[in-house]
């Protein structure tokens, strides 16, 4: 059954009254979440008819035949799941069809939309990954596999990184083509240049044998070793998008062809163009270096964007290989911890790795979460708190049921994150595009005009020197740096982050974060802990305290606001059970209703209870004496009467007065946007040193104050957790999302601190300072060397001290550019 159609032929019968699976119908629940089973998000599904058959949206597979994965064949199974490499689902070895419900996960587990509107990640006809390929330079452009940009010509390489991806082929092919021009080169300079530099050499071959031998050594260099130049720089002029290997394959082509002339057919130089022994000067050893020192130069470029990807291989390392997998009569079996499967349950001794996402059963631990979180403290884990695949256990033992695997784990999602991010452009890219679509037009006119000036005015013999001049300024201009500038610093930062436990989305998000202003805050699970729990309660009329809790705690029931959940542990602390609700109503920012055992009971603050006819006045001075203590105060009535008043403290994080200290310091202006009452809020506040407190704040208002400060010329950062934090998210200069909140939290915003910690929010502005002036040092080095390099290389010191830049010097320059860059963006590695 079609999974579109089958969703939206629920929507149109009656109104949603539970959620359920769209792989596993049989999961139902009566709130939002996530399939115990296959992790997918349920859906709304409407109340069925009694007399109507039950919707059937999956047709239960056969577990006969053999299964194998479309992106990894080598991976076979005789029963139906999921690819342990890549979490898609195996389909029939056979050819057969799969079941259509696997189809479409499969579809969705395996693809996703690229922020340019381009399918990525979808799987070809080849069974290679759609899209998986990109150009460092230019991550716009996208192929199904490898291949050269049809921008700057440099070879494209795998979108993601992959413990098992082997060796860089483009790394591997430049460095053995290095390899060979090296071996040619060094004995063509030596006999080249040796006789000029060294008496006794000159004469060890004859002036009519020498040139045919440089000639024999420098086609290997040029026309093999050097042939991808030459590949790329005739798709630049093909598809009119010039770029550096325009200039070199002009510089070393011009330089080599007038070579080869001057050899075969001497006779059509001037007699004034020949040296003392009767020669025409060649440039073979010039070409041959050109290649080889541009060669050594995507050498070492290769390498640099190879170690970029080392935050996200350290991350792939994390997973173990072998879980203690819990048998269904009790025993344990050690099996790859690729082969688990969701709800297998695996016992995880002191000091091993978590196998899989997943929620402890049993057993209690303290887990290393450092090399995802970037936090050192270990978190004590008990009975339904989740784990990470990944984390290491120390201090205990725990039994866990696996939740998340493949593609669905927090550390695939990392990885696909941190690869998108470190892909994406920061808008100062779109300086060097604007000016790198000039630049090399504008270098091959000066090329050429030096070449005019040289053969009009210049000494004799005047081509060899008109050659040289043009050929210089082709070499040196080279815009390799400029174009390396901004993506090596982008991918180099947005690793380093990870590693911080800072999750950048996009580069562009990674520039606003230095220039935001004002931080807003939300209180509960950002500045707080986001585990609210009943510090003190008092009863009115001559209510039973207990009693009141527990008609309480049947009404939040119902609700997940974190308040609530305060209450109902509370009652179930206390020994009391929750009884069944009937006609439950949620009232956003205000509270909820319901009928509890035939009592009307109505939980909420003083304000929207007095909304509801409930006076609250006599309770105003408990009210006031609980939210002075910075706790939050809710009333509970009972037959629309006040009948106790329950006091909700959140304690802060214990991080969380240093992060503001710390972001005050650095120029920020912090506000706290909460929904609490002005009392509480104020003494968090106060606690905190928090100057602007904006309380009592429904949840649709908050991208509203968001706005009115975006208004007045500040640039905002948000930071919060819960749903209700979305719209302010996605409305602010920059989201800041705490990885311990919402799903749709973290979807609305542009950077998530996978601690749940303001403390790595500092480590991030930190990080984004750093990487642009990172950039704009690159973009300096870059500008510096053509600036200084192109009027070198035409010639203009020549009149006046008889300077003229060799083409060879003009490679190493040319190299040495991009080396600077490359190596100064490395330096964000060490980032602190």
């Amino acid at each position: 059954m079609n999974h579109s159609a089958t969703t939206a032929a629920i929507h149109d019968q009656t109104i949603a009254t539970h959620y359920t699976c769209p792989m596993h119908p049989e999961v139902t629940s009566d709130q939002p979440g996530r399939c115990p089973k296959c992790g997918m998000f349920l859906e709304a599904a409407a109340a069925q008819d009694a007399a109507a058959p039950p919707l059937q949206l999956v047709a239960e597979p056969q577990d006969t035949g053999t299964w194998t994965c479309p992106m990894h064949p080598e991976v076979t199974s005789d029963h139906p799941g999921r690819c342990p490499k890549c979490g898609m689902f195996l389909q029939p070895a056979d050819g057969g069809d799969a079941p259509a419900a696997q189809q479409h996960d499969h579809q969705h587990a395996s693809g996703h939309q690229h922020a340019s509107g381009e399918q990525v990640g979808t799987v070809a006809h080849d069974g290679t990954r759609a899209g998986s390929w990109t150009c460092p330079m230019h991550p716009e452009i996208r192929r199904d596999g490898p291949g050269d940009c049809p921008i700057c010509g440099m070879a494209l390489e795998p979108v993601s990184a992959g413990l098992d991806d082997g060796p860089n082929p483009e790394l591997v092919d430049m460095r053995r083509r290095f390899r060979l021009a090296a071996v040619l080169t060094v004995p063509l300079v030596v006999l080249t240049m040796g006789p000029q530099l060294v008496p006794a050499m000159r004469g060890l071959l004859p002036a009519t044998v020498a040139p045919w031998v440089e000639l024999v050594l420098s086609v290997p260099v040029v026309w093999w070793a050097g042939w991808p130049f030459f590949v790329r720089g005739a798709k630049s002029v093909a598809s009119r998008h010039l770029n550096m290997f325009t200039l070199v394959s002009l510089g070393v082509g011009a330089s080599w062809l007038y070579s080869l002339v001057a050899v075969l057919a001497p006779g059509l130089f001037p007699a004034s163009m020949r040296g003392a022994d009767g020669r025409i000067g060649t440039y073979f050893e010039a070409a041959a270096v050109i290649v080889t020192l541009v060669l050594l130069g995507q050498v070492l470029e290769l390498r640099a964007r190879d170690q970029t990807s080392g935050a996200i291989r350290a991350l792939l390392d994390l997973s173990p290989a072998t879980a203690h997998r819990i048998e269904a009569d009790g025993t344990e079996t050690d099996v790859p911890a690729a082969d688990l499967q969701l709800g297998d349950r695996c016992r995880v001794r002191p000091g091993e790795k978590v196998p899989a996402d997943g929620t402890v059963v049993d057993g209690h631990a303290y887990v290393d979460e450092s090399m995802i979180t970037g936090e050192p403290v270990p978190v004590d884990k008990n009975t339904g708190d989740r784990v990470i695949g990944g984390t290491i256990a120390n201090g205990g033992s725990m039994v866990v049921e696996a939740t998340g695997l493949g593609a669905d784990s927090t550390l695939a999602r990392i990885v696909d994150l941190v690869s998108q991010a470190q892909r994406s452009r920061a808008p100062i890219q779109g300086l060097v595009d604007r000016i790198s679509a000039v630049f090399v037009p504008v270098v091959i006119v000066i090329a050429l005009a030096a070449f005019g000036i040289w053969f009009a005015v210049g000494p004799q013999p005047r081509l060899p020197f008109a050659i040289v001049a043009a050929v210089s300024v082709l070499i040196i201009a080279c815009p390799c740096a400029l174009g390396l500038a901004t993506p090596m610093s982008i991918m180099v930062g947005v690793g380093r982050g990870a590693g911080e436990g800072v999750l950048v989305k996009n580069a562009e998000a990674l520039e606003r974060l230095q220039k935001i202003d004002t931080l807003v805050v939300d209180k509960t699970g950002t500045l707080t802990q986001g585990r609210p729990s009943l510090v003190d309660q008092q009863a009115v009329d001559g209510h039973d305290p207990a009693t009141v809790l527990a008609l309480a705690a049947a009404v939040e029931a119902g609700s997940e606001h974190p308040l609530a959940r305060a209450v109902v542990d509370a009652a179930r602390e206390a020994g009391r059970p929750v009884a069944a609700a009937v006609d439950f109503a949620a009232f956003p920012g205000g509270g909820v209703s319901a009928t509890v055992d035939g009592h009307h009971v109505v939980v909420g603050s003083p304000a929207f209870l007095d909304t509801q006819a409930i006076d609250t006045h006599a309770l105003a001075p408990v009210v006031e004496a609980y939210r002075r203590r910075g706790a939050t105060a809710i009333v509970v009535a009972v037959d629309d009467r006040p009948a106790s008043v329950l006091a909700i403290a959140d304690p802060l994080k214990p991080t969380t007065a240093g992060a503001i200290e710390d972001l005050r310091r650095r120029g920020m202006r912090v506000v706290m946007l909460t929904g609490d009452n002005a009392t509480t809020a104020r003494a968090i506040a106060d606690e905190l040193h928090i100057d602007e407190v904006i309380a009592d704040v429904l949840p649709d208002q908050k991208h509203g104050h968001v706005q009115a400060l975006q208004a007045q010329g500040h640039k905002v950062a948000m930071a919060g957790d819960g749903v209700n934090d979305a719209p302010a998210l996605a409305a602010a200069d920059v989201g800041v999302a705490m990885g311990t909140g919402t799903d749709v939290a973290i979807e609305s915003s542009d950077v998530t601190l996978l601690g749940g910690d303001l403390a790595a929010l500092v480590k991030a502005r930190d990080l984004s300072v750093d990487t642009m002036r990172n950039i704009r040092q690159n973009l300096v080095f870059a500008f510096i060397y053509n600036v200084v390099g192109i009027p070198l290389a035409a010639g203009v010191l020549y009149p006046a001290f008889g300077w003229l830049l060799s083409p060879i010097i003009a490679a190493a320059a040319m190299a040495l550019s991009s080396v600077s860059v490359i190596t100064n963006s490395l330096r964000l590695r060490h980032h602190r």
